[in-house]
């Protein structure tokens, strides 16, 4: 699995808006990630969410996106769209559902597919929540901390 993108965000601009308009806060493209056993990533909006929370850390296929533009015809969003931290390629993020994985000596436990909202077809192009169903990304919980870098 090879690491294209990193991303954190310092507030949330769907999770917990429904029924108002989405935030306003950037995803920021950032060179490396801290990431905290337990915690999440320093400095992105699920650090320290919940004690033991199935999202510390988010990752989402690139394919997927590629996928999306060529099926929507959408070429000027790139894969921050999906606010997601971690964006790889190479690998089906499914298989590791339930899963003990590491990536550059960070541990993680794959919890649950990060489900796609309705905020996805504003966010991309309508009919992208449907789209993303069973490829919205990974939720995962840090078992092992340290740092990512872009490869």
């Amino acid at each position: 699995m090879k690491i294209l993108n990193l991303y954190i965000s310092p507030d949330h601009n769907y999770y917990g808006h429904y029924g108002k308009p989405p935030g306003e806060n950037p995803i920021i493209e950032v060179e490396k990630i801290e990431c905290v056993a337990g915690s999440g990533i320093k400095g992105d909006r699920f650090f320290d969410y919940k004690e033991d929370y199935k999202g510390q850390i988010t990752f989402f296929e690139i394919e997927t996106h590629r996928d999306l533009c060529e099926r929507f015809s959408v070429y000027n969003k790139g894969p921050e769209t999906y606010r997601r931290n971690v964006v790889i390629e190479g690998q089906d993020l499914n298989d590791l559902i339930g899963k003990e994985f590491e990536i550059d000596g960070v541990r993680f436990l794959g919890t649950e597919e990060a489900s796609p909202c309705f905020w996805m077809n504003q966010a991309f192009h309508e009919g992208a929540e449907q789209a993303l169903a069973g490829k919205g990304g990974l939720r995962a919980r840090i078992l092992e901390g340290g740092v990512l870098t872009k490869d």
